[in-house]
Order: structure tokens, then sequence, then C-alpha cells
């Protein structure tokens, strides 16, 4: 290997490092909510408002942070994405009551909405033509590996701060698991903006600016010194065309010779989000619980789940121009839905009861006596367990230990569940997941592509927002088993769509499929 080709590498690697923190700052919450809901004694709305307000600000990131990088710098704005993890991390792992956490995790979501877009613009206009591809793919990659890590940081801060080891109770793993499961973020947010400042400002971006030769030194550092040359040119070639085309506008995606790619955008960027992926990945060990496995191995499941993502994951990225697009999204959703409603069946067969043994295990803070009433009673869903558990204990001993009598009580067919998830989470990673964003920058003509990610993208955020936001409210009043079931339905109404209405387009130049899609 070249020491080129090493150099763009480490390079791609670093900017990448964007993508991870956009991934660990997303699904880290997963292992908070168990204790931010008794401690700041949080409604289920206020619970799905602590995980989705990260996605509001998102999306209001990804607005701001485009432009802000064409006049500031694609490095400069992913320097400012690095403070903002930072800050948001610190924040919220000291955060005194709910309205600091809100505040410091919608910090989060800027630098996430940031990170979204800058991230894989860099690497794409740093790396030469025939590797921006998988360079780009880099991103990807790490935002999964986030994901992947966050589950574990977060089972092993459990662990260790239930152990007796004195280095944990020094540090206060056990007092203060959740606050270290969010400020463990502040030290790859630190690393990453110390490695920036070895990163090279973009070409493009100082070409633009009337920067050539920084840009063209920069060049030379990736491909040879005529290569760079050549492409110097290309770009400066290009900017000059540009400034004498006439802009795109948000109207022009709603004119009618649009129409068809348009709502194919928009209901494949619905149905990614409403099938309940980020319900999953930001509730998993939540949802683990509810099968009666207990706190520990809930969070080691959970952490399975991001394995699982990561290598589904890996399997898109090397099988999509194989097989095409189209075929991985029919049986990827084919696959959803099979697995939701599975986790709807397994949860519909669950039976809860609190038998003599069971309550003399229960932890000493729960009042014993109370619950005799409910001993040996036999409840087929989890809605009458959990309201005859308020009408016991009351409403706020009810919130406090709900997991933990749950848990005691439940019994059901817990492996069903777990391949149901498993299933659900590969699925979605080796098809919709991925996929819906390469067939984006396929789908739109050149002219309006950035208005149109940009239009179906903001959407996409917006159901996620609403997925997140109201799915702890969706347990509580529908219950486990109609909540995955409405999930499942949804999966097989995209599957539909899917058959018959998205094209193939694998092996088309992008001038082709404008000619095929737009009339």
């Amino acid at each position: 290997m070249s020491n080129k080709q090493i150099y763009i590498i480490r390079i791609a690697a670093i900017v990448a490092l964007g993508g991870f923190l956009l991934g660990f700052d997303a699904s880290v919450i997963s292992g908070v909510v168990k204790f931010i809901e008794p401690e700041f004694n949080l409604s289920k709305l206020q619970l799905g408002w602590a995980v989705s307000s990260i996605t509001l600000t998102a999306a209001f990131g990804m607005i701001i942070a485009g432009p802000m990088s064409d006049k500031h710098g694609r490095r400069k704005l992913l320097k400012y994405a690095a403070l903002l993890f930072t800050i948001s991390a610190v924040g919220s792992a000291l955060a005194g009551n709910f309205f600091w956490l809100i505040i410091f995790r919608m910090i989060g979501g800027l630098a996430v909405g940031a990170a979204l877009i800058i991230a894989p613009m860099y690497i794409a206009e740093v790396a030469p033509a025939k590797r921006r591809g998988q360079l780009v793919s880099f991103n990807q990659l790490n935002i999964v590996i986030g994901i992947s890590l966050a589950f574990f940081t977060n089972y092993l801060i459990l662990k260790w701060g239930s152990s007796d080891a004195a280095w944990a109770e020094s540090l206060g793993l056990g007092k203060w698991n959740w606050r270290w499961m969010l400020g463990l973020e502040a030290v790859p947010a630190i690393l990453y903006y110390l490695c920036l400042f070895i990163v090279p400002r973009s070409p493009r971006w100082l070409m633009v600016h009337n920067k050539k030769e920084e840009a063209l030194e920069v060049m030379k550092k990736v491909v040879s010194d005529e290569e760079a040359k050549i492409q110097i040119q290309q770009v400066e070639q290009s900017i000059s065309e540009d400034k004498n085309k006439e802009k795109s506008k948000l109207r022009d995606i709603f004119k009618p010779s649009m129409r068809k790619v348009i709502i194919i955008g928009l209901v494949v960027g619905i149905f990614q989000q409403i099938v309940g992926i980020n319900a999953v990945l930001f509730y998993a060990p939540m949802i683990f619980e509810q099968t009666g496995i207990g706190t520990d191995a809930s969070f080691i499941q959970a952490a399975l789940v991001g394995v699982t993502n990561l290598g589904f994951t890996i399997v898109a990225i090397l099988t999509i121009d194989k097989f095409g697009r189209k075929p991985l999204l029919i049986i990827g959703m084919a696959g959803i839905a099979v697995c939701l409603f599975l986790l709807s069946y397994g949860f519909s067969e669950a039976t809860y009861t609190l038998n003599q043994e069971a309550i003399a295990n229960l932890p000493s803070e729960i009042n014993k006596e109370q619950l005799i009433q409910l001993q040996d009673k036999v409840f087929d869903n989890d809605l009458d367990f959990k309201a005859a558990i308020v009408h016991t204990l009351g409403v706020e001993n009810a919130k406090i230990h709900e997991a933990t009598l749950v848990t005691a009580s439940a019994k059901m067919n817990t492996l069903l569940i777990l391949i149901g998830i498993i299933g659900f989470v590969g699925a979605f990673a080796m098809s919709i997941g991925p996929v819906m964003w390469v067939l984006f920058s396929e789908l739109f003509p050149n002219r309006i592509r950035g208005i149109a990610i940009s239009f179906v993208g903001l959407v996409n955020l917006a159901v996620a927002f609403l997925v997140q936001l109201l799915f702890p409210w969706e347990l509580s009043i529908l219950g486990n088993t109609m909540t995955f079931l409405l999930f499942g339905i949804f999966a097989v109404i995209g599957f539909g769509f899917i058959w018959f209405k998205v094209p193939e387009t694998k092996g088309k130049s992008l001038e082709e499929l404008e000619k095929l899609l737009i009339k």
C-alpha cells in the first residue's frame, strides 16, 4: 500500500469518527432511560422526549450545517461538532434535573445533524474517484460501530457498578451509572477535536474560496502530481459552470415531472422509520426487561443487538452492488414484517404472576405486604398487570418498581423474543437502513439532488422523532403485543409499496435513471 493510500485512509478514518460519535450519542440513551425515569419522576411522554429530543435538533443542525460549512469550511464545522459533542456529554452527565438533561441532549443533537452531512461530504470531496464509495462508507460503518459500542459500554458500566471493586466504588459507577454512560462520550469527542487538526481543508472548498495552491497541495497528497493538476482543473471548470447556472429551489421538487421520484423517496423515507427501528435500538434494554430476564441480561442482549446491526450493515455494503437495491429492500422488509409479527406473538403468549417465592426475593425497598393481594394472580397481558401494580402500590411507587416487578412476574418464551428482535435488526441493517441512502443518491436528478435529499431526509427525521417520542407511551397504552403488531402492519404495507413502485437503480447511470424516472 502506497503512502498516498495510507494517507487518505487515515484522513477518512479520522473524519469518520464524526459518524462514530453520532451513533454513540444517539444510542447511549438506551441504557439511561431505566434510571432517569424514577430519578426525575418522568411521565412516559417525558421519557420519550429524553430519547427523541436529540433527533429534533439534529434536523435543525442538518439544515444549518451545510450552508455554514460552505462559508467556514468542512473541517471547521466538524471541529465545532466535536466541541458540541463534548459539551453535551459533560453537561448531560452533570444535569441536576430533567430540564438541563434535555438542554444538553439537544446541544448534542446539533452536533449529530452536522456530523450526519459534513463528514461524508468531506470524505467525498477528498477521496480519489475510484475509492470514493468505499471511503465514504467508513462513515456509515462508524455510525453502526458507535451504536454498538454504546450498548457495550452501558453494559460494562452497569456490571462494574454492581461489583465490589474498590476502583468502581471510588468512581461512583454504581451510584452514578447513567451519568457515566452519558459522560463517557466526552473522551472520543475530545480525541476527535484534536485529530481534526491534522486533517487538511477540503480541496473543493479551498477552490471555491480562491485558494488554488493549497487545494493543489492537498490533492498531491492523495493522487499523483499529474492527476492532482487534472482534478483541480476539473473542479475549477465545475465551479465556473455552477456560477452560470440558476440555483435549484425547494419548489422545483414539487413540479409534476418530479412527482414520481418524490413520492417514492418520501414513502421509503417514512417506512424506514415507521417500522420502529429506533424504538428497538434506543429502548433495547427496556424491551428485554419486559421479558423478565433481569437488568444485567437485558443489557447483554442489547449489546448483541449492536453486534447484529454492525454485522448485517457490512453484509449490505458488500452485496448492494452485486444483488441490487430492490432485492435487498424486498428481502429485508419481508424479514422485518415476519420478525415483528413474531415479537407480537411472543408477547401475546406471556403471562404475569407474582408467586410467594418471587415476592420474597424482591428488594427490601418494595412493600411486600402490599403485594400479597396480588400473589398467585395470573394476568394475561402486561397492561392488566401494570394497572394492578399501580392500584396496589400507587402511581409513584409503581413507576419506580415497575421494571423489577415485571422481571419477577413475566413468564414467556424469551428465546422467541430475542430471535424476533435480532432478526428484525439484522433484516433492517442489510436492507432499508443503508440502502435507502444509496437509493436517494441515485433516484433524484442531478440539478435538485441536494434539495430533494435534504427534504426527504427531514421527513425521515421527523418520523424518527415521533417513533422515539411515542414508544414508551405506546407500550403503556397499547401494550407490547399491539405495539409490535402495529409496526409489523406498517412493514407489510412498506413491502407492498417497494415491490410494486420502487425501481431498480443498480447498473444504470444517473443520466439513464433521470430519463427513466422524470417525465
